[in-house]
């Protein structure tokens, strides 16, 4: 089978969702089969690799990690005239928002291929965590999209509220045979809304060798000393880790506390930290490569998860739990789809995630700390994963015989 993938951001670019497409591919390769990511062209140097078809752009951050790619007519010319040499292909598959929703529902409309959309993000929620007047920067985007997405879109019905999130998400799966999404909670809410009336839920896995390696190299026996807690991610906002700080400090733990990553919040963590002084000891490690991440992750005695709405997988604990290691989990959605191994906060205040934190270190000093869902590891592996997406396309493609 060959898979035409579309992605907003080069699979060599930061973030997650380009992570878990590199991810994708090299397993669907590893399986027999074609893939061909279709998307802008980095602006830095970047390793080549025949199954990435680049599209002329434009960067749009001073560092030059992140380009966009204007869909059109001179853009589908140009993307006609680069797959020519790669035909057939027999699925489409988007991962993307914005422009690289547009350029490939386009692709499949003009050749009459099959889509598969993959909804990774919550479009509300993210605008109006990074974008001033969140309401406007909507209303643009659904008008955006009923002037390029082909007429299926332009025709979808929406409610009165037609310029917001859930309208937007509904046009682009207006033209999909197939809607999945990385976790059951996201699933249920695009159904609710009327985003499409199943959505696959296939979860973003774990590399098979990684995970193995990290299981082999984890220590067989929790080592001596106080409860260990590990925060990860981006230091932005909607990830919450100020409140996680705040919270350390009025819980009073005698803990260690490791904060992994970079970003914005940085120096305002750090003179947090100096300011309360709380008898935990907070070290600030940065950003470290994949597999000592996953190696502090299974030393630790708990990961703390904080954001709140935003996520719609939440990849961090589904490596912990894979791990063995059990979360602090402030997301109800996310501790659901655990299913077990975590200590649950009760709502979005510091003084709930305070009193989690005294929980789990009270339980973790005696002993008897949460256990994870030992099925995890093995439904969070990628070749799990790939098999399950193989089986979406494989019905995308028939339902149109």
């Amino acid at each position: 089978m060959h898979v035409a993938m579309f992605a907003d951001q080069h699979l060599e670019s930061l973030g997650g969702a380009q992570v878990s497409m590199r991810l994708q591919k090299r397993f669907l390769e590893r399986a027999g089969h074609i893939v061909t990511v279709v998307a802008p062209r980095m602006h830095r140097p970047a390793p080549d690799d025949t199954a990435y078809l680049d599209l002329p752009s434009i960067a749009i951050t001073p560092d030059r990690e992140y380009a966009l790619t204007w869909p059109g007519a001179r853009t589908d010319r140009f993307l006609d005239a680069e797959m020519g040499a790669r035909l057939p292909v027999d699925v489409v598959h988007v991962q993307a928002d914005f422009w690289g929703a547009f350029i490939g529902h386009r692709y499949a409309v003009r050749h009459g291929l099959p889509v598969v959309h993959t909804m990774h993000n919550r479009v509300d929620v993210g605008i109006e965590a990074t974008a001033p007047f969140p309401g406007l920067v909507l209303r643009v985007l659904n008008a955006w999209a009923r002037r390029t997405l082909p007429r299926e879109a332009a025709r979808q019905q929406c409610s009165a509220s037609s310029g917001d999130g859930w309208a937007y998400l509904r046009r682009l799966a207006a033209l999909s045979r197939a809607v999945t999404a990385p976790s059951g909670h996201f699933a249920r809410r695009l159904e609710r809304h009327g985003v499409a009336d199943a959505v696959d839920v296939i979860w973003n896995g774990i590399d098979d060798d990684v995970l193995d390696a990290a299981l082999a190299a984890g220590p067989a026996v929790r080592r001596p000393g106080r409860p260990r807690f590990v925060w990860l991610g981006r230091m932005s906002p909607e990830k919450r880790l100020l409140p996680f700080l705040e919270a350390v400090a009025d819980a009073g733990i005698d803990a260690e506390i490791e904060i992994i990553g970079g970003g914005g919040q940085l120096r305002e963590a750090r003179r947090l930290i100096e300011r309360r002084a709380p008898a935990a000891s907070v070290v600030f490690s940065g950003r470290l490569p994949y597999a000592e991440t996953l190696r502090r992750i299974a030393d630790a005695d708990a990961v703390v998860q904080t954001s709140i709405g935003f996520e719609t997988q939440g990849m961090t604990v589904f490596e912990a739990a894979s791990l063995g290691t059990p979360a602090v989990v402030s997301d109800p959605d996310i501790a659901a789809e655990l299913g077990a191994g975590t200590w649950v906060v009760e709502d979005a205040t510091v003084a709930a995630l305070a009193a989690a934190l005294r929980r789990a270190a009270t339980d973790i000093a005696s002993g008897s700390p949460v256990v994870p869902d030992p099925t995890v590891a093995e439904r969070f592996r990628q070749s799990s994963r790939t098999a399950a997406m193989v089986a979406v396309y494989q019905r995308a493609v028939t339902a149109g015989r």
